[in-house]
């Protein structure tokens, strides 16, 4: 089945599927303005596996576009907001669109980055009125399942992205499973902070329209309390975020004090949650389910979850395996550890993506016979349950030991003055690395860099305890939310070069 109608196959014509700040769009409204937006990308060229591009905030438009393009058997290709116009005229570039859906707010800033040959489809004309006889239902195209679908960028805590293929199978298995083992009915409606372009927000968009639910899009998370006014007006039942979502609500904004009595389900993915700050969670909404997610661009969103019932036993514990997903710690000889040994997260299933688009150099060693070797560091105990250690490249060689740079933080993220810690290693003659810390605290705090020290020289093992600790307004994001480690490394080098 052609996942736009395998995403709109149970939507009921009269419920809510979108509502936006200027109002509510009911399926009805969506399958007319896919069905628009699918006959003007015929009227441009648009063939079946043709490249389409979508810069767009969240919105109807968004939606529509995604889904009408999926439907004539072209690929959507949706592009970060926040690129420059020299980055999307590359990125464009690079998977060479047919053409680009365009949300007019954007078309002036990006002008520079568009091809004077690129076809546009413009938000306010693609959702415009057309003749009668273009106004028809546009019949789906039959795809082959394993046929892209949609092209994902992705630069996880880097600054060099990719292109991950994914594949109509990908998405409609990796969303049967998630709504599988989060119970979700009709009756769910999301809070969509985390934008369509990222695939864990699109993971949130695929799910509840499966189910025929509905979605609030707020897009101005830079103030939290926007958001929670609308899970309060909408009586939204789901809210979902990265790490620094809920360090930001818990320890910077009125989150804690708030009842928000129609939260009964509450996803985190996107990197590791410090412990203390999931107890948080819980207490902040003793009467919501918490699951704790763990997934991969590569993986489409999601590989696996912790049951709520097991965060008091297992607290930093990303669970095991989503339903259809084999997920496995393995050595360097391939074969599962022991409990406490540390290895390689491997995972196996339909969600599984096709790999990267025109990039063999980077396809070797990370999809290998069908199994994704995600690069991720792991640990299990004697239940099988998996740990997150650290990712690869963000270990810290400090005094001959192998340092985590998550515990670091998870130590410093103790203290309820700080709102965000990033730890990274920079050379040292004396230490092998030296572990320096940006600190974020709340607003009004009074902590000092040599308090946060001390704590950690009471907490810590001594190869662990940071040299430096900064205290910094904010730290450097990508466009989903994630630290940029890669970011403050080259900002301490430069620092360290004069």
């Amino acid at each position: 089945m052609n996942t736009t109608d395998y995403l709109l196959e149970v939507g009921h014509d009269d419920d809510i599927a979108i509502i936006t700040a200027r109002g509510s769009h009911t399926y009805r409204d969506l399958r007319a303005a896919t069905d628009r937006i699918a006959h003007q990308l015929l009227a441009l060229g648009v063939a079946l596996g043709d490249r389409v591009g979508l810069l767009s905030a969240n919105s109807l438009f968004w939606v529509a576009a995604y889904l009408g393009t999926m439907k004539i058997g072209a690929i959507s290709v949706p592009f970060s907001t926040t690129l420059t116009p020299e980055e999307l005229r590359e990125a464009e570039a690079f998977v060479d669109c047919r053409a680009l859906c365009l949300q007019k707010r954007y078309q002036v800033r990006m002008a520079e980055g568009l091809r004077e040959d690129l076809p546009l489809l413009v938000d306010v004309e693609a959702l415009s009125e057309v003749s009668s006889a273009e106004a028809g239902h546009i019949e789906t195209v039959d795809v082959d399942v394993d046929q892209d679908a949609t092209f994902m960028l992705t630069s996880g805590t880097t600054s060099r992205p990719k292109v991950v293929r994914v594949a109509h199978r990908n998405i409609q298995a990796n969303t049967a499973s998630i709504i599988s083992y989060l119970s979700l009915t009709r009756a769910d409606r999301m809070m969509v902070i985390l934008p369509f372009f990222y695939c864990y927000g699109t993971s949130l968009l695929h799910t509840h329209l499966r189910v025929g639910g509905s979605l609030v899009l707020n897009n101005t998370f830079m103030y939290p309390e926007t958001a929670l006014n609308m899970i309060e007006e909408h009586a939204c039942t789901g809210f979902a975020g990265v790490p620094s979502t809920y360090q930001t609500l818990l320890r910077n904004s009125s989150f804690p004090r708030r009842k928000l009595e129609s939260l009964r389900l509450v996803q985190q993915a996107g990197g590791k949650l410090p412990a203390v700050v999931i107890k948080e969670l819980m207490a902040a909404l003793p009467d919501a389910e918490v699951f704790i997610m763990y997934g991969q661009t590569e993986a489409t969103a999601r590989l696996s979850y912790l049951p709520p019932t097991l965060l008091e036993t297992k607290t930093a514990s990303v669970g095991k395996g989503i339903p259809g997903v084999d997920l496995q710690v393995v050595n360097e000889d391939g074969e599962p550890v022991e409990p406490g040994e540390v290895g390689e997260i491997w995972a196996r299933g339909d969600n599984i993506t096709l790999g990267y688009y025109k990039a063999p150099e980077l396809m070797e060693g990370k999809f290998v016979d069908g199994t994704l070797r995600t690069g991720d560091l792991a640990t299990v105990d004697d239940d099988g349950f998996i740990y997150i250690v650290d990712r690869l490249a963000d270990f810290i060689k400090s005094f001959g030991h192998r340092v985590s740079s998550q515990q670091v933080e998870d130590y410093v993220m103790e203290m309820p003055e700080v709102v965000a810690a990033a730890a990274i290693g920079i050379p040292d003659s004396t230490r092998g690395e030296a572990i320096q810390v940006y600190v974020v605290l709340a607003k009004g705090a009074d902590l000092s860099a040599d308090e946060i020290l001390d704590h950690c020289r009471r907490r810590m093992a001594t190869h662990m305890v940071p040299r430096d600790v900064f205290i910094v307004d904010g730290l450097p994001m990508n466009e989903q939310g994630k630290f940029r480690k890669s970011a403050l490394r080259e900002q301490a080098m430069k620092a360290a070069t004069g």
